[in-house]
């Protein structure tokens, strides 16, 4: 159709034909149908004489020419009509009336011919006219200085939707008594009293426009060459474009601020609607697969089958969402070869109008829809799938009456982005949804439920269940604070599934816990949790209960490791577990060549650590065998992969675990998979200070005082007598009962932690001194005065160690 030459924002504008004429009698009912009408909008004659003209419009009629309508006179206007293929064709129009023979009132429609401003005979009007495109050589109104109206050109009389001749003499408030156009008669009069350029922006529809647009206007004085004003122009842009992306940035802010706030599927996608609804579409609804809304891992989609969705969420700008067709939490079938299924099968976002194929064969497949659509008068449609981390979750229906400009690419994208993201939150709420149903809750119970705040390093983790998670796998992990600001870091795996493995790894973690109190070194922790697991063999062995003899069904792999941010040094051994990965601050990749180990259970093989120094910054990779075997793989090839996610690590901890988890795998694990990632940091020289101390009594006061200037020294005036104490008592006990070298060190963390080293490997302990003993009170004031103590062996001897917190996390002692 020639006619429709110009696309505006995604409108169709048209010029009306030459030969365009219709005639409409007084009911509103159409008499005359020419062929210029019928290119333009594409109907016959027959189809349309004896119809009322009101169905052949897109949109109400602007409110002048309903005014002029009214009074019975000549109008010119905009309107927006409706194709027979279903497009919105907005053009200019103007009205004549006509008598019948009868007498009765007929309306002549044609196209509208320009207006012009080329009858201007005043010459101080005309004057002003050509100071304002001199100046402001863009569409303009001119007012003199009585701020009434004098010229305009053709774009602003069909803004204003009259002619010159029915504004000239008036004040804006007299040509529109209406808001904001009240407004605006107001800034006039400020910018004729001050001289000043004002500029002033609104959102609305102009008494000559079939639709709402943004306006930026610039009110400027016109001066003469002595600064008198002799009057003022209004000069109005169109920045509808910029409005709508404001509009659709601030969507997707809001977007992110309110989408996923809760793991909870059904207010997730409830969410996602109410954001849309109010600065996207009219109405939206969030269809979700069956499997999702239940929890379950959904299903593919297939070209052959139908999909069954549930309305999990709808909103619509009108009350009780009329437009559904579908009430919310009822289910919908989209059967096979339909748009929606297609849709979904592309995995891509697509607008469409009511007059495509595809979606007038969606529209009219159901009575209530097309009803619906013709009601509403229904517009634009967009369909966008959820998808996250490759699956396929639902779909998104974005529907548009009230605004009057389709959708265009912009809103598709926008949409796109906001279904990305509220996927990831719906399928995470799913993934919970799923894990609050099965035992793996239990497993929940026994692993770490965040990371815990370190100092010495950075910790994220990944736990995969295996299939839909209906088997709790025995695979655990943990991060455990030990003195000195050292970490450790443990991963395991216990053998086989289900509550029994479960059961085993909440032992095997707890025992881990106990034993890193101890402050074992990592092959010495490893050969006590092989005693244990030898003995749950014994006991709980499903074969041989209570038989001396092992069983083997109780086993478990297990690599653990312990990091001293002072020294930078990391001491790790492993029963039977792959070697973990190092990232070198340069981001090379290796894994770590550590002696096997045999796994745990087995009995009579020894353990052994190595130790490594790292750079600050370096990054650690736990993992178990789940995440590098696969059944269309072998080990080598799964190491490989992690090589490859590990290669380029983000400088989120959380974006590295998803990175790793989406190189490797393929599909879903087929084995529980843990993935603990730890980023190094080292304590600076200014947060350590180590003193080495003759076995010397006299060497106590000198402790003493040193460990007191170093803590005024940190700004921890407050901490300086406990320390003192502290530092005397176990100075003391170190030159009273041990043995050289001693020495004492003061680290800066998140405590003020005081140790003391010396060569003697005999454990002090705690007791309470009888009255006239003259002893033994030296470790009671130690308890009391310090937040936690302790003691660890060395390869030298042992380590008595107390914490504080610091003064400002602390209540004064009274």
């Amino acid at each position: 159709m020639n006619s429709r030459d110009v696309t505006s924002g995604g409108t169709v504008e048209a010029r009306a034909p030459e030969d365009f004429a219709v005639v409409v009698d007084a009911g509103g009912s159409i008499r005359m149908w020419s062929a210029g009408a019928q290119r333009l909008l594409g109907y016959e004659a027959a189809d349309v004489v004896g119809r009322a003209v009101a169905d052949l419009l897109a949109a109400e009629l602007p409110g002048s020419a309903r005014r002029h309508l009214a009074d019975g006179h000549r109008w010119s206007s905009e309107v927006a009509l409706l194709h027979r293929d279903g497009d919105r064709v907005v053009v200019r129009l103007q009205g004549t009336p006509l008598l019948a023979a009868d007498r009765a009132r007929l309306w002549l429609v044609t196209g509208a011919v320009p207006a012009s401003t080329a009858g201007l005979t005043d010459p101080g009007a005309a004057a002003l006219w050509d100071l304002t495109l001199a100046q402001l050589p863009m569409p303009v109104a001119v007012y003199d200085r009585e701020n009434r109206f004098v010229a305009a050109n053709d774009v602003m009389t069909r803004i204003m939707g009259r002619t010159q001749e029915e504004m000239r003499g008036l004040t804006l408030r007299e040509i529109e008594p209406s808001r904001p156009f009240d407004e605006y008669d107001r800034i006039q009069w400020d910018v004729l009293r001050t001289g000043e350029m004002v500029f002033h922006e609104n959102h609305g529809q102009a008494p000559g426009e079939t639709r709402p647009h943004a306006w930026s206007m610039f009110i400027s004085p016109l001066k003469d060459e002595t600064g008198t004003v002799h009057g003022l122009s209004a000069t109005v842009f169109d920045t509808t474009e910029q409005y709508w992306a404001r509009r659709r940035l601030a969507v997707l802010n809001d977007a992110g601020l309110r989408i996923g706030s809760t793991l909870d599927v059904t207010r997730t996608a409830e969410e996602l609607a109410e954001v849309t609804v109010t600065g996207l579409a009219d109405f939206v609804a969030v269809d979700l697969l069956e499997s999702v809304v239940l929890g379950d891992e959904p299903e593919p989609v297939r070209p052959g089958e139908p999909v069954t969705a549930r309305r999990t969420a709808q909103r619509s700008v009108l009350e009780g969402c009329p437009e559904s067709v579908v009430p919310s939490g009822d289910p919908t079938v989209y059967p096979v070869g339909t748009l929606p299924v297609r849709t979904l099968l592309t995995g891509r976002g697509a607008r469409h109008k009511p007059g495509d194929p595809e979606l007038r064969e969606w529209i009219t497949a159901s009575p209530a829809r097309t009803a619906t659509v013709a009601r509403h008068r229904i517009h634009s449609v967009m369909m966008v799938p959820l998808r996250a981390r490759g699956v396929t979750l639902g779909l998104v229906h974005f529907l548009r009456h009230r605004m009057a400009e389709p959708f265009d690419e912009d809103d598709l994208l926008l949409a796109e982005e906001i279904a990305t993201r509220a996927a990831v939150s719906v399928d995470n709420a799913r993934r919970y949804t799923r894990e609050r149903r099965t035992a793996l809750a239990l497993q929940r119970s026994l692993l770490p439920e965040r990371p815990p705040g370190l100092v010495a390093m950075e910790v994220a983790y990944r736990y995969l269940p295996a299939g839909s998670g209906a088997d709790v796998g025995g695979d655990w992990f943990d991060a455990i604070p030990l003195s000195g600001a050292r970490v450790a870091l443990v991963v395991g795996d216990v053998v086989g599934h289900g509550i029994h493995a479960s059961a085993t790894m909440g032992r095997l973690r707890t025992a881990v816990r106990t034993l890193a109190d101890v402050d074992l070194a990592p092959d010495e922790l490893l050969t006590q949790l092989d005693d244990l697991v030898i003995r749950l063999d014994r006991e709980e062995g499903p074969e041989v209960r209570g038989q001396e003899e092992a069983s083997g069904q109780v086993g478990a792999t297990c690599v653990y490791a312990v990091y001293d941010p002072v020294s930078r040094r990391c001491a790790i051994a492993r029963a039977g577990h792959p070697p973990p990965a190092l990232v070198t601050p340069d981001g090379a990749v290796r894994f770590l060549d550590l002696p096997a180990g045999p796994p745990l259970g087995l009995g009579g093989l020894p353990f052994e650590a190595a130790e490594v120094e790292l750079e600050e910054g370096s990054l650690l990779a736990f993992y178990t065998d789940g995440l590098i075997e696969a059944a269309d793989r072998d080990v080598e090839a799964g190491l490989t992969l992690l090589r490859q996610g590990l290669s380029n690590p983000a400088e989120a901890l959380e974006e590295t675990c998803d990175q790793v988890l989406h190189t490797v795998l393929a599909g879903r694990p087929a084995d529980d998979i843990v993935l603990m990632l730890a980023r190094t940091s080292a304590l600076d020289a200014a947060r350590v200070r180590t003193w080495q101390l003759p076995q010397d009594p006299a060497a106590v006061a000198g402790a003493r005082r040193m460990a007191g200037e170093q803590v005024a020294a940190w700004g921890l005036a407050e901490a300086v007598f406990a320390t003192e104490l502290i530092v005397s008592e176990l100075v003391t006990n170190a030159v009273r009962y041990g043995d050289a070298p001693i020495e004492l060190r003061l680290i800066r963390d998140s405590t003020l932690i005081c140790e003391v080293s010396d060569g003697s490997g005999t454990a002090p302990h705690l007791r309470r001194a009888r009255v006239f003993d003259e002893g033994g009170r030296g470790l009671l004031l130690v308890a009391q005065v310090s937040e936690r103590w302790g003691s660890r062996q060395t390869r030298t001897g042992k380590t008595i160690w107390a914490e504080q917190p610091l003064p400002d996390e602390t209540t004064p002692y009274s």
